[in-house]
């Protein structure tokens, strides 16, 4: 037990010198760390109760995603009726009630148009039912109903996308570790460490960025369009910046290019020197846009933001190239957050902001400096204890408290995890046990003297025996510890992963490092009795 080859020494030395180096960048002004090689910016970022920042609690709505779907499943009927052979005659669709019913113009084509309808719907998750049910009434009208588990599994699944879309648009912002996770059903928690003003962070998450460009219905009557009212196969939208005056305007429901197609937006300026956004579609999108511009060449076409038209520029020539321009009284800080949201790609729901909350620095400097007292406080008097009552084999789980604490920061940073309040009381509560290995150890070494064995073999005994203990003891705290870190969320996880890390640590530092010392000092000194 106590004879170590100098490679073992290495082996345990290494891991524990490289966790110290990744903790003295924590530690360091950020001009100093960018300054370092790039893999030793291994910091440990501070949450937003340390920093201070902003806290968003956003809310989608289940209707919306049952209103999209239900347009969606609109429009593959459409297609799909119109695209077989036989092509099947239908009246117009409606969707009222939340479900879509139309007649078919030929009674002996009901049955074919509901063959080709099924494969449309799908099945929703593991329930056994589809996502939306077919079904002939009046022997000539199909009525489509979504079901609850097909409108359920469609909100899972837009809550899945909104999460990585908004992970991609704060990342965009250039903050450093935002935490974002999903709470309940239909809400996503954002916490920003740093950023005092939520007002940009809120008009960028807010905002859908479904981008879409149709033709202007030029037959419409204004009047009608006014009232809200359009021809059929049109439907009217707002238009604020209307040249007459009218902040309405009819457009082809038909999609011209969507914000699906788009390969990347950037903020530019245009020949007025006003800020604008310049789009590029992908290869697909760039054919598509420049076939139907050719095709309508002397007339508008609108650009459809969150349904809401931002311009209705006249298409005077085939607009080629895979590219084009939004142009709409941008500012150049709305043009660029238009931009960002535009590449990081739609939401497929729209959130709401239903809680907001934002943290002043001067209350996470507070929450700091009462934490470093609290880990000053809990260092000096476990040091004290332990040097009192078990002398030098003391001061050795001194030194391996120190450089447990600094490998827990090391092991943080390389992890790019993010320490809160609950962590620093986990670091606190870490210093305080990270000792209990070391007392279980010099108390069996005490007993072992006390039978009568000679120095070497008590020190033998007590590591062998006392570690079956120790790693019990901390599989079952460890476990405690995993479940936090499974189920728990917000200041529960940050707890959590201190604790864990702080276990992992502790355990090696305690008892194979200290035995290390031990093992050297004894060489060295080949005592013949010991006082401890």
């Amino acid at each position: 037990m106590l004879n170590f080859s100098r490679w073992a020494i290495a082996a345990i030395i290494l891991p524990l010198a490289i966790g110290v180096l990744c903790a003295v960048p924590s530690f360091l002004p950020d001009a100093t760390v960018a300054q370092l090689p790039r893999f030793m910016q291994t910091r440990v970022n501070l949450g937003l109760d340390l920093s201070g920042g902003s806290h968003l609690l956003l809310e989608a709505s289940t209707q919306d995603v049952a209103r999209q779907r239900l347009t969606n499943m609109e429009e593959q009927v459409r297609t799909e009726l119109r695209r077989g052979d036989p092509k099947i005659a239908i009246g117009d669709i409606s969707s009222r009630d939340g479900k879509l019913s139309f007649m078919v113009r030929e009674p002996s084509q009901v049955d074919a148009a509901v063959e080709r309808i099924r494969p449309l719907t799908q099945g929703a998750g593991l329930t056994g039912q589809r996502d939306f049910n077919v079904e002939v009434v009046n022997s000539s009208t199909i009525v489509i109903t979504p079901t609850d588990a097909g409108i359920k599994s469609a909100v899972k699944s837009a809550m899945e996308v909104a999460t990585e879309v908004i992970r991609k648009r704060i990342d965009e912002m250039g903050t450093r570790e935002p935490t974002i996770q999903q709470q309940g059903d239909n809400r996503i928690v954002v916490q920003v460490p740093g950023l005092q003003d939520p007002k940009a962070l809120k008009d960028l998450l807010g905002q859908t960025a479904k981008l879409e460009f149709k033709l202007v219905d030029t037959t419409a009557n204004p009047a009608e369009v006014a009232q809200g009212r359009a021809p059929v196969g049109s439907e009217v939208l707002k238009y604020p910046a209307n040249p007459s005056g009218v902040p309405f305007i009819a457009v082809k429901r038909q999609v011209m290019v969507s914000g699906e197609d788009l390969t990347d937006a950037t903020q530019g300026y245009d020949q007025s020197n006003q800020a604008i956004v310049n789009i590029r579609f992908n290869s697909a999108g760039g054919r598509r846009f420049g076939q139907v511009t050719s095709q309508n060449v002397n007339r508008p076409f609108a650009i459809i933001l969150d349904n809401q038209v931002l311009s209705a520029p006249n298409i005077n020539e085939p607009i080629l190239g895979g590219s084009a321009q939004i142009s709409g009284s941008f500012t150049v800080e709305s043009a660029n957050q238009l931009a960002i949201a535009l590449r990081s790609g739609k939401l497929p729901v729209a959130l709401a902001v239903v809680e907001e909350r934002t943290v002043g620095p001067g209350l996470g400097a507070d929450s700091i400096r009462a934490g470093l007292i609290a880990s000053v406080v809990a260092v000096v008097a476990v040091a004290a204890f332990m040097f009192v009552s078990y002398g030098r084999f003391g001061m050795y789980a001194n030194l391996a408290v120190a450089i447990n604490v600094l490998v827990i920061l090391g092991v943080m940073g390389i992890l790019g995890a993010t320490l809160t309040l609950p962590g620093i009381a986990g670091f606190v509560l870490t210093i305080g046990t990270a000792v209990d290995a070391n007392v279980l150890i010099y108390e069996r070494i005490r007993e072992e003297r006390r039978r009568g064995r000679n120095v070497v073999a008590a020190i033998e005994h007590g590591y062998k025996e006392a570690s079956r203990t120790i790693f019990e003891a901390n599989v079952t705290h460890a476990i405690a510890g995993g479940i936090m870190l499974a189920l728990g969320s917000g200041p529960v996880k940050g707890f959590a992963i201190v604790l864990l890390i702080g276990i992992a640590t502790s355990v090696f530092t305690a008892v194979t490092f200290t035995r290390v010392i031990v093992a050297g000092w004894v060489r060295r000194t080949r005592p013949t009795d010991i006082h401890i």
